[in-house]
């Protein structure tokens, strides 16, 4: 199953597209996500999907703080890219995400991880980066299980206006380093890909 779009009213405001995020009944088990104005609806991940998420989480929680969380399911705003984003993982401090009913804004993550499906690819690759970096995320980690010249992982970081360097990009069986506050390399070989 690939992603579908709801079309809204082009001149429908910020406020008008969250409400209608927050009450529209939407399908069991899918992801709702708001990119560029559009609400989009994706099934939900892929076995392989979810063991990249998780390996990388686990290696997350051995360096990160008591007063911060990982989280699977957390919307995040960007209002100003009319954006609401569910990354496949943020890592935020605690106490603020704990503000909202729905969502927080970006700009409390201090990293979104994003591994991309067939059907979300384009989204994971050029919207959601541009979103995070106007947000002030730190950094940005692509596993892009589907990219053109085979797997990779890409570590995203220095965000200026809506964009991202490059601080680093590795193949599929490649260590990745996150830089502090994180301090940990990733065994990217450990990640499914077939």
């Amino acid at each position: 199953m690939s992603a579908l779009t709801v079309s809204q009213d082009p001149d429908q405001n910020w406020d008008d597209l969250v409400r209608y995020w927050e009450e529209m009944e939407w399908p069991e088990g899918s992801k709702v996500e708001i990119i560029e104005g559009i609400i989009t609806v994706s099934p939900a991940p892929a076995p392989r999907h979810n063991v990249i998420a998780e390996r990388i989480q686990r290696r997350l929680y051995s360096v990160i703080p008591d007063e911060w969380g990982i989280y699977q399911t957390l919307a995040i705003a960007v209002p100003s890219r009319l954006g609401m984003l569910i990354p496949d993982l943020v890592v935020a401090p605690l106490p603020e995400c704990m503000e909202s009913d729905t969502h927080v804004p970006a700009a409390l993550a201090e990293l979104v991880v994003e591994v991309t499906s067939k059907s979300n690819a384009r989204h994971d690759r050029i919207s959601k980066p541009a979103a995070y970096a106007s947000a002030g995320i730190p950094l940005y980690l692509l596993v892009d299980r589907w990219a053109p010249g085979g797997p990779t992982a890409t570590l995203y970081g220095e965000p200026k206006g809506e964009v991202y360097r490059v601080l680093q990009a590795v193949k599929f069986g490649d260590p990745i380093r996150l830089p502090d506050p994180f301090g940990i390399t990733i065994d990217t070989g450990e990640f499914p890909f077939d």
